[in-house]
Formats: structure tokens, C-alpha cells, sequence
């Protein structure tokens, strides 16, 4: 083995050179992409996506850092070797490979911890785990995004005299009739025994037809913005499922420990070939299971009360139909299940890499075939049926979520608060200075916080109708100039200081009653003006 001592220096630097001219173009290309188009599309939960993904390779790496350091301190942990013949991956170990040893173990009648060998290789299978998860993260976004294209395809439907006359309230029809309740409203369905296996079957063939996409719609837009509201449903799951992604793509501390259980049982006696690589599969076929039964039960509610409908079937959205009443619990599941699969995979490829083909980790050529179809079959339905399926009926729950609004939108709500912030600041030091300032009905304190903590009141509909409660202009950013706006709360009205340092007291604006279904659990999102909806569609 020659050192670099012996080593020319022009073939050290060559070697250097391509390693960091190959890291800046990657973290070139990373940002070349991130500004041409998630930038250009404003989708910052994808940007939010690929920051977790740079997150996991830094940690990653920082562990591979980590094992390159302090290889030989861990190669100098002595242990009895009595110890270090139990667990093993071979039934049986040449005897042969016990005498190389570090001198401070040897001297000792010990075996190393792990050899040097051993945190190399630790180390390959580090950097095939980091390949193989972007890989995985990748292939499932873009089947998730092909499977909801068709989706686009139902959502101009509802555009269409077509489907107007088919939702028309005035039509009276039996619940049986409709075209959700034909695919949900089976014989087994009110038998809890042949219900779950034929949603079980159901996520293997048209797990969301135009039925179910149409009725979630009207049941969503009919709980919290309203029927006859123009909203882009689709968008708003794609946005969603944007943030969903961000989610599973990420690595928890808990998915870590899972990972090491992994390679504990992998352990000769344990015949971990034989069903562990079956437990992503088993999980992933439950969270699918449990998204068909949230639609047939929430079919079965509305046929419940009431066998009769107008126009189509009306579902109520609620958190009751998930398990312990939290939607993102099969978020986790979904998580969990895909890092576990991408884990899998990287130690397969790793073993057949390192060791070949039929190794200690894999004793026969069928262990490793059904290992790595297992795999791929896990991440073809995650990615093309589970996890739209998920970005589907998660929004069925009690309250929205905050992807209902545009970038844009929530952008303007964030530089209207804090230029609020800024005014309400100015005109405190303006009353420490004698400023009289008299606010009706409200404690001054009560009515700057409601007018800073609150954002501008507006309803999120299509129809730009009503009375106007907050200056949308300023909302904007134009009118910095103006002296006087208003931002009118439950609680008082707010107003600013004129040329002679005066405040005056504006009638607060009487907000529209709203329908007792609306915004449940989502209050500040309740008074959304109907002027910025259309920035929001």
C-alpha cells in the first residue's frame, strides 16, 4: 500500500480538484433548479422538500465524518470474544479472521469492537442509503404527480352546464342513485367484516374515481367556503400534497431507531429475509385500507340521515373518521413506511455490492429477488396510489388546512401584519408623547391587539360582492402614503393618527353571518375577503 509520501502531488491535486469541481456543480445545479422552477411556480413546500433533503445528506455525510474520525478509537473498544460470536450474520465464521486484530485488543485476548474494515464499510452503506432515499423521493413525487393529473380532467368538469344540472339542489334523488353512493353503498358495506376486505382490494383497482373526487369536493367547499363557490380544488391538492411530500421526505429521530432494529434482526436465527422486508408492504396496505374505509363510512353517515338527497350526495367532513381522531397520524405512517422501504433497498444494493450476490445477508439468489420486488412494489404504490390517495382525504378532517390559500395570498397577509405591527408602534410613542387616543367599546390595549393579532377580514369566495372591510390596496403594498385605513374587528376599531396626532374612531364594519359549517377550528381564516379570492383561485 504506498502513502502519500510516495504519492505524485500533481495526482493528489488532480484527484481533489475533481471531487470539489463535482460538489459545486451538484450544489449549482440544486440552486439552478430550485430558482428555474420551483421559483418561477411558487411552490415553496417543494423548496421546503428539497431543503430536507440537503438536511439528510449533511447528516449523512457528517455521520460517514464521523466514522472516518474516530475509526480507529472505535477499532481500540475491546470486547470479550465470547461476545463478539453471538449475533452474527453467517452461522458460521472462519476462525482465521479473529487473529487480525488491533496489538491493543490482541495483547488483550480480545476482539475489536469493529474493524477498521467493518466502519468502511458502514460507511458504503451510508452513502447507499443517501442515493437510494433522493432516488425513492424523486420516483414517488413524480408518480403521485401523474396520478393526479387526471384529476385536472374532473375539476374542469365542474365547470361544465353538465355537471351544474347534475348537482342542481332542485333534483331529489335517492342517495343509491348517485354515483358515489353506487360505488360505496354495497351489501358488505353495512357488515364490518366484508366492508375492510373490499376497500382492501378497492386501493389495487381505481382507488379515486371521478366519483369520490367529485363528492369530497362538494362535501369540502360546502363545509368550509360555501356551495356555489368557484374553487379550484385540484390546485389546492397539489399544493397539499407539496407540503405532504416535504413531510416524508424528511427523517426523524424515531425512523433512526427503527433503522437500527432493522440491522440488529439482521442477525443469523432471526430469518429476518423472510418478513421483514414484508412490514413496509403490510403498513402500506393498512394506511390504504383505512383511506377507502374513511370514504364508504362518510357515505354511509349521509345515507344515514337521510336516504334522500338534493342535487348529490353531501358528506360532512370530520376528524372522527380517523384513527384517534388525527388526520397527519397516516402522514407518519406514510413517513415511516417510506424510509423504512428506501433503508431496505440501500442495504440490498449494499450487500450485493460489498458481498455479492449470495452472502451472509442474502443466502440465496431468492432471498435478495423477493427483498428488492417487495421494495419496488412499495414504492410503486406509495407513490401512485397511497400518497395521492392521502392528499385526497386527509382534507376531509374537522378544519383546512393552511395550503387552501396561495403563496401569494399568504404572502400579503404576512407584510399586512407586520407593516400593522409597525403603525401600532408608531402611534404608541406618538401617545406617550400626549397623543389622546380613544378607542369605543375596547380598552386601547384590547383594540391594538386585536387589530394586530387579527388579519384583514375578507371571505374566500369567487364573487367579489359585499361590503368592503379591509383596503385591499394597502394589503398590497400600495398606498404607503395614506394616513387613514381600518382594520375592523369583533372587538373594536382601529384606526390612525391625523396630521395633528388625533385618532379617530371609524364604526366598525358588521360582518356577514356565516354559516355555522364554516371555518370549523380555522377562525382566523373566517373573514377572508371575497375581493382576494380571486388572487387565491
Amino acid at each position: 500500500m504506498v502513502s502519500l509520501e510516495r504519492t505524485p502531488t500533481w495526482a493528489v491535486a488532480t484527484v481533489c480538484f475533481l471531487l470539489i469541481l463535482i460538489s459545486i456543480c451538484t450544489e449549482y445545479l440544486l440552486h439552478f433548479l430550485v430558482k428555474r422552477f420551483l421559483s418561477m411556480k411558487r411552490r415553496k413546500s417543494l423548496r421546503r422538500a428539497l431543503d430536507n433533503i440537503k438536511s439528510e445528506l449533511m447528516l449523512l455525510g457528517f455521520v460517514s465524518l464521523l466514522l472516518t474520525v474516530s475509526e480507529k478509537a472505535i477499532a481500540n473498544i475491546c470486547i470479550p470474544k465470547s461476545s463478539n460470536k453471538i449475533f452474527l450474520p453467517c452461522p458460521t465464521t472462519n476462525s482465521a479472521t479473529y487473529f487480525v486484530e488491533e496489538p491493543k485488543c490482541d495483547s488483550q485476548a480480545k476482539a475489536s469492537l469493529i474493524s477498521r474494515d467493518g466502519a468502511k464499510q458502514v460507511k458504503y452503506l451510508i452513502i447507499c442509503l443517501a442515493f437510494v432515499h433522493i432516488f425513492s423521493s424523486l420516483l414517488t413525487y413524480s408518480l403521485g404527480i401523474a396520478k393526479m393529473r387526471r384529476w385536472q380532467y374532473w375539476e374542469a368538469k365542474t365547470r361544465t352546464l353538465e355537471y351544474q344540472f347534475t348537482t342542481d339542489p332542485r333534483r331529489f334523488q335517492f342517495a343509491r342513485q348517485t354515483s358515489f353512493g353506487k360505488r360505496h353503498l354495497k351489501f358488505w358495506s353495512d357488515h364490518h367484516i366484508l366492508r375492510w376486505p373490499a376497500c382492501f382490494l378497492r386501493q389495487f383497482y381505481e382507488s379515486v374515481s371521478a366519483a369520490d373526487y367529485l363528492t369530497l369536493r362538494h362535501g369540502f367547499i360546502a363545509a368550509h367556503l360555501g356551495e356555489g363557490t368557484n374553487f379550484d380544488f385540484q390546485n389546492y391538492i397539489t399544493r397539499a400534497l407539496d407540503n405532504d411530500f416535504s413531510v416524508v421526505v424528511g427523517i426523524s429521530w424515531w425512523v433512526w431507531i427503527f433503522s437500527v432494529i432493522f440491522i440488529f434482526f439482521s442477525a443469523h436465527g432471526f430469518h429476518s429475509h423472510l418478513w421483514l422486508p414484508f412490514i413496509p408492504l403490510l403498513m402500506l396496505l393498512l394506511v390504504g385500507t383505512k383511506l377507502q374505509g374513511i370514504m364508504t363510512e362518510m357515505c354511509l353517515d349521509s345515507h344515514g340521515k337521510s336516504h334522500v338527497v338534493r342535487g348529490t350526495l353531501l358528506v360532512r367532513p370530520s376528524d372522527q373518521y380517523f384513527w384517534l381522531g388525527r388526520p397527519k397520524l397516516l402522514l407518519y405512517f406514510i413517513h415511516f413506511i417510506f424510509f423504512q422501504n428506501s433503508f431496505q433497498l440501500a442495504f440490498f444494493a449494499w450487500a450485493w455490492l460489498k458481498f455479492g450476490m449470495r452472502s451472509c445477508f442474502q443466502r440465496e439468489i431468492s432471498d435478495w429477488v423477493i427483498g428488492v420486488a417487495v421494495g419496488v412494489l412499495v414504492q410503486i404504490i406509495c407513490g401512485y396510489v397511497t400518497l395521492p390517495l392521502y392528499a385526497l382525504v386527509a382534507q376531509m378532517g374537522s378544519s383546512m388546512k393552511k395550503t387552501v390559500f396561495t403563496e401569494g395570498v399568504v404572502e400579503g397577509l404576512r407584510k399586512w401584519k407586520g407593516r400593522a405591527k409597525k403603525r401600532v408602534a408608531r402611534r404608541r410613542q406618538r401617545g406617550r408623547h400626549g397623543c389622546d387616543c380613544n378607542f369605543p367599546h375596547s380598552s386601547p390595549r384590547a383594540s391594538v391587539d386585536a387589530g394586530v393579532d387579527s388579519p384583514p377580514s375578507f371571505r374566500l369566495e369567487a364573487a367579489a360582492m359585499g361590503m368592503t372591510s379591509v383596503d385591499c390596496g394597502r394589503l398590497q403594498g400600495a398606498g404607503e402614503n395614506n394616513k387613514h385605513y381600518n382594520t375592523c374587528s369583533d372587538s373594536a376599531a382601529l384606526s390612525s393618527c391625523d396630521d395633528d396626532d388625533k385618532l379617530k374612531g371609524k364604526r366598525p364594519v358588521d360582518e356577514p353571518d356565516h354559516k355555522p359549517s364554516s371555518f370549523d377550528g380555522f377562525d382566523w381564516a373566517t373573514k377572508i375577503h371575497r375581493n382576494l379570492s380571486r388572487h387565491a383561485m
